[in-house]
């Protein structure tokens, strides 16, 4: 581990001193060599997926660890989005002249090397590796025993075109091992690394937290929530939640727990309930919620502080009445993991509120909680979405792989 903290610091001096074009140039050829040796990568991930199946992995996680021919032209096609967004390295982002004659400014530059531990998704190993080198940045990752297939495929495709650039191909590294003692390593390389993303559930969120000597940007666990108020427009909002809950159910920011106001709720659950059981949705709900249910024949769970605390990634969707905008907002401060929210209503007042007093890294008005996302936010791939209030906070894109310097010009300015 030493050694590829010493390789990638290495590698990331090289990086840093690229300019826009050769960027672009780097980026169009790891394009290029992945649509090459798509057949090579989309087999790797086939005996990824076929071991998944034969050890008992949950639909959830087989769904997130595919990578079919359609699936990985799509992240090519990502690459594009990337290079055509603008390189933040280099901005200044404020200049002011001192009285004592120096020019002082902070300008935007690499964070250096970047460590990266995932779970079942390879595409992840070609949105971070894209991102980093697009920020001047190496980068050091480690995705899941799961897809370990998919991601040596994928990095070696990554590493020919960077070395075809005349980069050192330790820019992008892979730990091949699925040791996880290499994973506590990896978290003290603080010599070398200067960042460390876990995209995971919980428990890898607490193991970096705990044991890494490197700032760790936290998030991945999406625990999301919709609120109906009472000036909603019910079919619309309906269609919303749908949206939320079923368009992709297997990522941190599908729905988990829809907010009924309780001046709606005998007119809005029918419907919801006929139109997500219809979808495959199953549901846990409060005592209201069930006897509202129960009226049309349908049988639901009881919701409880646990199922509420449950980030699905499935077909399920937990339902709570409330009396009010402070019970919804209540409930959200106790179960959210600060990850994405939203409202659905008419009245600009309660949205108003809302906005301000939800304290998440995403909250919406009147939209899905599915836009949470760095494509749909203009930022190209993500790295991860941060849940936490220091550097980056929500979908990080390119500027959150980067920090600034001071940059100070004087005519031989000495201090008084």
């Amino acid at each position: 581990m030493q050694a590829l903290g010493q390789q990638a610091k290495q590698a990331s001096y090289a990086l840093a001193g690229l300019n826009g074009l050769q960027k672009k140039a780097l980026l169009e050829a790891i394009a290029a060599k992945l649509n090459d040796k798509s057949d090579v990568i989309v087999a790797a991930n086939a005996k990824d997926v076929a071991a998944a199946k034969e050890n008992g992995l949950n639909d959830a996680m087989v769904d997130r660890l595919l990578l079919d021919e359609p699936r990985l032209k799509a992240v090519i096609a990502d690459i594009d989005n990337v290079i055509n967004l603008s390189d933040p390295v280099g901005t200044e982002l404020e200049s002011q002249l001192l009285d004592n004659g120096l020019r002082l400014s902070r300008r935007r530059v690499p964070l250096g090397v970047i460590g990266v531990i995932y779970e079942a998704r390879p595409n992840v190993t070609v949105d971070i590796a894209v991102l980093a080198l697009k920020t001047g940045n190496a980068v050091i990752l480690r995705g899941g025993k799961e897809t370990l297939q998919s991601n040596l495929a994928l990095s070696e495709a990554i590493r020919e075109a960077v070395v075809e650039q005349g980069l050192p191909a330790d820019a992008v590294q892979l730990i091949k091992s699925s040791d996880r003692s290499l994973v506590s390593a990896l978290l003290k390389l603080d010599k070398y690394v200067d960042m460390i993303v876990p995209r995971g559930g919980p428990n890898l969120q607490r193991l970096c937290a705990e044991q890494a000597t490197i700032p760790v940007i936290l998030g991945g666990v999406g625990i999301c929530h919709l609120y109906a108020d009472k000036d909603a427009n019910i079919d619309k909002s309906i269609q919303v939640i749908a949206n939320a809950k079923v368009q992709r159910p297997t990522v941190c920011n599908a729905l988990d727990t829809a907010l009924i106001h309780r001046d709606i709720a005998a007119e809005m659950l029918p419907n919801l309930y006929q139109e997500l059981a219809a979808l495959g949705v199953s549901f846990y709900g409060c005592d209201s919620a069930i006897a509202i249910a129960e009226k049309q024949g349908l049988t639901i769970e009881t919701a409880t502080d646990e199922t509420y605390a449950q980030e699905w990634l499935s077909l399920t969707l937990g339902i709570k009445i409330v009396d009010d905008m402070d019970g919804a907002i209540s409930h959200i401060r106790t179960y959210s993991s600060g990850h994405s929210e939203g409202i659905l209503t008419d009245n600009i007042h309660a949205s108003a509120e809302f906005i301000n007093q939800v304290d998440s890294a995403a909250v919406y008005v009147n939209a899905s909680t599915r836009f949470t996302d760095g494509g749909q936010f203009g930022l190209g791939a993500e790295v991860a979405v941060s849940t936490q209030k220091l550097h980056a906070r929500g979908p990080m894109g390119l500027e959150a792989l980067t920090t600034y310097k001071w940059i100070g010009v004087g005519e031989y300015t000495s201090r008084s």
